[in-house]
């Protein structure tokens, strides 16, 4: 029965997204961060985080193609097999994300005044937990260099897996989750 489903789960291209927003015949869902959607978003987006996905907030417009988009394309992804596996027939989602939009060189909704993104606020923490605690490895205990090494550890993960847990937490932050600018 989950083979059959993940049948259903359908790439877009940015082009093709880019024309049924013209013609108004796609409903388009961003299930990044509200921080990230604050920060840029694509125009006529609506926001549902996967974070905190409520299959409730889904507009379910008969005469619309919903389709789902992220940064990369793995979050839109793993949304889109939460519809799937609560009964929803068919779902799309863009075909590597943001990226391919900006790629295309469509435009997208930038809001200056929004928090610094995630990515920026996991380099900075990193970079402040790895130099912490080489200094304190240094200078107090050689013990302290493992957390310098549990960080290293965790941006590995996060490259191989696309998946940031550090990030995930910062999301959570209060100033993180306003949405709009």
């Amino acid at each position: 029965m989950q083979a059959a489903r993940l049948n259903q789960l359908h790439t877009m291209d940015a082009q093709t997204l880019n024309q049924g927003l013209d013609q108004q015949t796609i409903t388009l869902i961003d299930v990044r961060e509200p921080v990230e959607f604050a920060g840029e978003h694509i125009p006529g987006a609506m926001l549902v985080p996967l974070s905190r996905f409520d299959l409730r907030e889904i507009p379910q417009f008969g005469d619309t193609q919903l389709v789902l988009y992220c940064r990369s394309g793995n979050r839109s992804a793993i949304a889109a097999q939460k519809l799937l596996d609560a009964g929803f027939e068919s779902v799309t989602h863009l075909s590597c994300g943001l990226a391919s939009w900006k790629e295309a060189g469509y435009s997208t909704v930038v809001n200056r005044n929004a928090p610094i993104s995630l990515m920026r606020q996991v380099q900075i923490v990193a970079g402040s937990l790895v130099f912490l605690g080489t200094l304190l490895g240094a200078f107090v205990s050689p013990w302290f260099l493992m957390l310098s090494g549990f960080v290293g550890v965790g941006l590995v993960f996060a490259g191989v897996s696309d998946t940031c847990m550090m990030g995930m937490l910062l999301a959570k932050l209060p100033y993180n989750q306003r949405s709009q600018g």
